[in-house]
């Protein structure tokens, strides 16, 4: 199977149903694979042959930046996003974690795993 992914991208962004979350922001991290077929990239050495991942970060960065009350429907969105921007992806794996969440709790991240696999 054939797949790239995109690791340990860093957003600032004002997700969560706390007001503190929807004023102050937090740190939120997104782990992505995406899946599909690149053999005819692999030989022809052509970027149209393949998924441009800078595009897939700018997909993502726009989806980043419209606020969320749960990183799930987050998750969900950027996912649907990315599989309408590029049709020929197969399956995609998402991780997306909001860093230190604020509950009072010694927790260093949460995140939420999206597959189509």
């Amino acid at each position: 199977m054939q797949y790239i992914e995109l690791k340990q991208i860093s957003f600032h962004g004002y997700h969560g149903v706390m007001e503190q979350e929807k004023k102050v922001g937090n740190t939120y991290t997104i782990d992505l694979s995406i899946y599909f077929d690149f053999s005819n990239a692999a030989i022809s050495d052509k970027l149209e042959d393949t998924i441009n991942y800078a595009s897939v970060y700018e997909v993502i960065k726009q989806e980043m930046s419209v606020p969320s009350n749960l990183i799930e429907h987050l998750a969900a969105r950027i996912v649907d996003r990315i599989k309408i921007t590029f049709p020929h992806i197969q399956n995609i794996k998402i991780r997306l974690a909001k860093k230190n969440p604020p509950f009072g709790g010694d927790i260093k991240e949460v995140a939420v795993v999206l597959s189509d696999l």
